[in-house]
């Protein structure tokens, strides 16, 4: 039996990581294997374009190179990891996905949607998750969070970019409603917790 793909959205600062890191926790509790990983990165290719991807260097990086690096990254991790763990039984819960391209890349970049779809597409096998949820939350209150000095590229885009982002997220979750469940960041991280367990539970 195929294992569940789980993935987490939403701005910088949300705390998707450590609610994705939480389910991972409670599954590998309930006996289930469990390969937890993130976007950009996961594999040693992935890793090294994350690198480039969120580098502060890399101030003159194009919008469109940007988007095709993210996809190449995602390629690879999805090939080498996410579809194989997929297949022997495992649950992939991935700190981002595809749906992040759309929101920076399209949404906040104006790069047009069918191009990115299209590069989604190839780049993912055709491999979509089972459930997404997104953490939203304020960009000021999600910016406000981040530790000062370990900022990278996106994230020290302005506030318009931001909030252009979360805009973008949000727009993808009225669009898919079956897949996206959307909490209020401004929840408690066990309040927050206790909500992807109960939908976790009524989705298996």
């Amino acid at each position: 039996m195929k294992g569940l793909f789980i993935t987490f959205e939403g701005i910088e600062g949300c705390g998707k990581t450590t609610q994705a890191e939480l389910l991972a926790d409670y599954f590998r509790q309930q006996g289930r294997e469990v390969l937890l990983t993130r976007e950009p990165g996961g594999p040693k290719i992935s890793e090294s374009i994350r690198k480039i991807l969120l580098s502060k260097d890399n101030y003159e990086m194009l919008p469109e190179t940007e988007m095709l690096l993210y996809m190449a990254s995602r390629s690879q991790h999805t090939g080498e990891w996410i579809i194989p763990a997929i297949e022997s039984g495992k649950d992939v819960i991935s700190d981002r996905y595809y749906d992040s391209s759309i929101a920076y890349q399209g949404t906040a970049r104006k790069i047009e949607r069918n191009i990115i779809d299209i590069i989604i597409k190839y780049a993912t096998f055709g491999l979509r998750p089972d459930l997404t949820f997104l953490i939203d939350l304020p960009v000021e209150k999600g910016l406000s969070r981040l530790k000062i000095g370990h900022i990278d590229r996106l994230e020290q885009e302005s506030l318009e970019f931001h909030n252009k982002v979360r805009e973008g997220f949000l727009k993808i979750a009225e669009s898919e409603k079956k897949r996206y469940i959307v909490i209020d960041g401004n929840k408690t991280v066990e309040g927050i917790h206790k909500i992807i367990i109960k939908k976790v539970r009524e989705y298996i």
